[in-house]
């Protein structure tokens, strides 16, 4: 008569000194390494081995899954189809944090508690939220769960409207090359003098010049490389290569006349096919801290890196672009520009004011 099988059990190998998982499958012995001689520490392993080895096969209620595993599987899958799930990287780290221990079936209780809990705007939990949302429709596509699990986001913040005038735009590159004002114009209000009180940094210059005259986002300009920048054709390609284009497009661009002498002066030898944006001969992941003290440095308040994209949005449409040439330089959809750029306009609702205070052309006047 065969033995029983008892499951994994925990066992202290002497010759190894190491605790191991050792079970019997298909009839034949199995052992696996915890890694560690420590008896506590192995039995935290061995339960961790517990839940990925009693785990049932096929799909599952959403109360038998963890909202983790369903996170990290979302991960794994966008890597695997070739993705760029950066983006979702950076959401689901906090999102693992609260949610550690939780089922998916207790998600959407908890949408108000996660909200609290992470003190960011609400379009940031919102999309954060909707990383959740796209965890769990793909495991339900891939079917590891048997049902679909809703759950109501909070509304998204009102949108940012600023942008900065051609006059706050130099001040702020003079604040990224050290510059801070000491005298103003009585009339204009304006800075009439000035004054060197740090370094200049000529990364967070370039960053600027780039991020004002073609619009791209923070992401896109921190990972352009020297490769993609063509100066024969006068062109830059943002996509980075092997990875798909995004809802958050890159795209390429024409490079305009007042960026050129910047980019050739920048570039330097004419070999360097590394990052444009770098720092001590390194890329670069983020400079919020460098753009906010350049920003405090000539008093310039509400802005961020993304300002820049707006700023390029709202001066193409304040020149009287046409809105699909903007589109395809910005990467920008023809929607976006329509719903937050189109009141810069000069003609904008020009038409419709006139047409409401003239007489209809198709009505009849009674005599």
């Amino acid at each position: 008569m065969p033995r029983r099988n008892e499951g994994p059990k925990l066992k202290f190998l002497a010759k190894r000194g190491c605790f191991y998982i050792v079970w019997t499958e298909h009839g034949r012995s199995r052992e696996r390494s915890t890694g560690t001689a420590d008896s506590a520490a192995a039995q935290i392993e061995f339960a961790r081995f517990l839940q990925r080895f009693t785990r049932k096969l096929g799909p599952r209620d959403p109360s038998e899954i963890l909202m983790t595993d369903i996170l990290t599987d979302y991960l794994e899958k966008l890597e695997a189809n070739g993705k760029d799930g950066e983006r979702a990287a950076y959401a689901v780290t906090p999102l693992s944090e609260f949610f550690a221990g939780r089922s998916v079936a207790e998600v959407p209780g908890l949408v108000d508690a996660y909200t609290r809990w992470r003190g960011r705007s609400l379009s940031t939990v919102r999309r954060e939220l909707g990383i959740v949302q796209c965890a769990i429709r793909e495991a339900l596509l891939d079917q590891k769960l048997t049902r679909q699990v809703a759950l109501k986001r909070p509304p998204e913040s009102p949108p940012k409207s600023r942008w900065l005038t051609r006059s706050e735009a130099a001040m702020l590159l003079a604040g990224a090359l050290g510059f801070s004002p000491i005298a103003y114009d009585a009339a204009t209000r304006l800075p009439s003098k000035w004054s060197r009180v740090s370094r200049p940094q000529y990364h967070l210059a370039m960053f600027i010049l780039i991020g004002l005259y073609t619009g791209r986002r923070k992401e896109a300009i921190l990972s352009l490389r020297w490769s993609k920048v063509d100066f024969e054709r006068r062109r830059m390609d943002f996509l980075r290569d092997g990875l798909p284009e995004t809802k958050k497009k890159r795209g390429g661009c024409r490079i305009p006349p007042r960026l050129l002498p910047h980019l050739k002066r920048a570039k330097g030898h004419p070999h360097n096919v590394g990052h444009v944006i770098i720092w001590s001969g390194n890329s670069i992941d983020d400079l919020q801290t460098s753009f906010s003290s350049a920003a405090a440095r000539v008093y310039l308040k509400g802005i961020s890196p993304h300002t820049l994209k707006h700023t390029a949005a709202s001066w193409l449409m304040q020149s009287g672009m046409d809105v699909f040439k903007a589109s395809e330089f910005l990467a920008t959809s023809v929607q976006t520009l329509l719903k937050h750029y189109a009141h810069h306009r000069p003609d904008h609702q020009d038409e419709a004011a006139e047409a409401i205070g003239s007489r209809p052309g198709n009505v009849r006047r009674i005599r």
